[in-house]
């Protein structure tokens, strides 16, 4: 059983040293330490609306010495909320978030927005054969396809992450 490859699901990017990335709904940030230590000279953020989880994370890339990594404390649903400038950065991962939100379609276009011309979006979700969330909260590949392609994304790969997730690669 695979729960989920970090390392494996990234392989699914185009990263480049240098790059700048960030992770939305960072969390306990699994993304957003691996990107630091693949995009040395490059940076990498991590935005979550929790104070503690970016806390935490500011203590562990120190003690680690990612010095790429920033923290912002950021809403993803408001218009503008993650802080960061339009067109700015190559990278985008948004892991096991959209079930979380009412307002899916809020985050992706805040990606879109914050995403260079040719910039990836890595969006990763539980599918439905999962016990650790309520079937209501799923959210189907194609709702996701659906509200990117309206946002002028377009579908790169579409990938199985592990037993329990599924990943779509979108190109702005």
């Amino acid at each position: 059983m695979d729960f989920l490859s970090i390392e494996d699901t990234l392989l699914h990017l185009d990263i480049k040293p240098g790059m700048t990335a960030c992770e939305f709904g960072c969390g306990s940030a699994h993304f957003t330490l691996t990107l630091a230590k693949k995009l040395r000279g490059g940076r990498v953020y991590a935005l979550d609306i929790q104070e503690e989880k970016l806390s935490a994370l500011k203590n562990v890339s120190t003690s680690k010495k990612h010095h790429n990594v920033v923290t912002m404390l950021s809403d993803l649903e408001a218009p503008g909320g993650s802080g960061l400038k339009s067109n700015s950065l190559d990278i985008v991962v948004i892991p096991n978030l959209l079930f979380q939100s009412e307002k899916k379609y809020a985050i992706i276009k805040e990606a879109y927005r914050i995403l260079k011309k040719t910039g990836q979006c890595l969006v990763l979700e539980w599918l439905n054969k999962n016990h650790l969330v309520s079937q209501e909260r799923l959210i189907h590949p194609d709702q996701i396809k659906t509200m990117a392609e309206t946002l002028h994304f377009s579908l790169k790969k579409e990938f199985a992450a592990g037993d329990y997730h599924y990943g779509l690669v979108l190109i702005k």
